[in-house]
């Protein structure tokens, strides 16, 4: 078609559904295991705990899957590769739930897992590349409302499937999902121009850019807080302000909501000044984060400020796009160690906010733990735009 030799979708809203529906697929496969835990602990005759081992193989595969298949598949036309990653990801899912044993389970998460990095850095790279320049971190905001949507949609739905009918219907029901997304990003994402020059090596070097890695750790850390209220949001209400565990799935139904307004205010943030941005909502986080400590000890107060740290995933957007500005060449690269980023954000704040918990604090505390990392995403901000100020000219693209 016509706009294929562009890159310009003819229909950008179309193709952003589509790529949208990946991740929707990829959240709630992601999430929805935690709401079935119990489940799959009695299915497959294992405890609680070491349904954990999943979770961490999925992040791993996360970890390991964005910069490898960034590098390998630098050749690779983008669509076709979105197509082949979503049919990956559609095995791994449906395999998952065909799984005679847990140590098969844990390896097939972990394959499920290798995809979402660099499914996601490549969307981000294609629905940016539909749309006029100065619409990318709208564009890159309305595909990651397949993930946000997850949260709000997926994962409770999965999860309510899920211990109705046995867990494995939640994770076919995802397989079945990547799929149809497959089919329409065949039928609905342009062909965009194909990289004669594109090669591991110069994938590779976005691993010892400057700015690429001041952002990618600004991700890794600042986004930390945000997972450190969320993954023990439900002890925190249950047992710090007394709510009724009947209303569990009314807390993610008020995350995700968060997460949708501030994903897409983000977008229109970054778009207007993307570098007022990102310092601008990582002091947001700092200050709401730090206040759920003190709101968490009433129920009502509590759920408030759930959506509100939810709003911390307008970063998301804001340094995607960040990521896409000084990767230079190595475009895929950079945009996929986003994801990485984000599910090392995952970890570090769920370890940090259960050390401090163990220690004997608040179940509230993990706002404290958020108000730490955001402030310290803040310094990483101002302590990379001064390194950048004596290395860069504004001849060579100073941003």
């Amino acid at each position: 078609m016509q706009a294929a030799s562009s890159g310009l979708a003819r229909n950008p809203r179309l193709a952003e559904v589509a790529l949208a529906l990946g991740g929707f697929g990829i959240g709630t496969s992601e999430f929805v295991i935690m709401g079935l835990m119990n489940r799959v602990a009695e299915d497959l005759a294992v405890t609680v705990p070491q349904v954990g081992y999943a979770i961490s193989s999925y992040a791993l595969g996360v970890v390991v899957g964005a910069p490898l298949i960034s590098a390998f598949a630098a050749r690779a036309p983008k669509r076709a590769l979105l197509i082949v990653l979503m049919l990956v990801f559609a095995v791994g899912n449906i395999a998952s739930a065909m799984a005679p044993g847990f140590w098969s389970f844990v390896g097939l998460r972990f394959l499920a897992g290798l995809p979402h990095g660099a499914y996601f850095g490549i969307a981000a790279l294609v629905a940016a590349g539909a749309v006029p320049v100065d619409q990318r971190a709208r564009a890159i905001s309305r595909v990651m409302m397949g993930l946000t949507l997850a949260i709000l949609v997926g994962a409770p739905l999965g999860t309510w499937t899920g211990n109705l009918f046995g867990w494995q219907v939640a994770f076919a029901a995802v397989g079945i999902i990547a799929l149809l997304t497959a089919l329409l990003i065949r039928l609905w994402v342009p062909v965009q121009p194909f990289d004669a020059l594109a090669s591991p090596l110069r994938e590779l070097s976005a691993l010892i850019k400057q700015r690429v890695l001041v952002t990618v750790a600004i991700a890794c850390i600042g986004c930390g807080g945000m997972f450190s209220i969320f993954s023990y949001v439900m002890p925190t209400l249950t047992q710090q302000a007394g709510m009724s565990e009947a209303l569990g799935p009314l807390v993610l139904v008020i995350f995700g909501l968060g997460s949708i307004a501030g994903n897409l205010i983000g977008g229109r943030a970054a778009d207007n000044n993307l570098m007022r941005a990102i310092p601008a909502i990582l002091v947001w986080c700092a200050v709401i984060q730090g206040l759920f400590y003190f709101a968490a000890n009433n129920v009502w107060t509590g759920l408030l400020f759930v959506g509100l740290v939810g709003t911390s995933m307008a970063l998301a957007p804001a340094l995607q796009t960040r990521l896409m500005d000084v990767a230079d060449d190595a475009q895929t690269m950079a945009a996929s160690l986003n994801h990485a980023a984000f599910n090392g954000a995952n970890g570090l704040g769920a370890w940090l906010a259960g050390l401090v918990i163990s220690a004997g604090f608040s179940w509230s505390s993990t706002g404290l733990v958020g108000t730490g990392l955001a402030l310290c995403g803040l310094v990483i901000f101002a302590w990379g735009r001064w390194l950048e100020k004596r290395t860069f000219r504004p001849a060579e693209g100073y941003h």
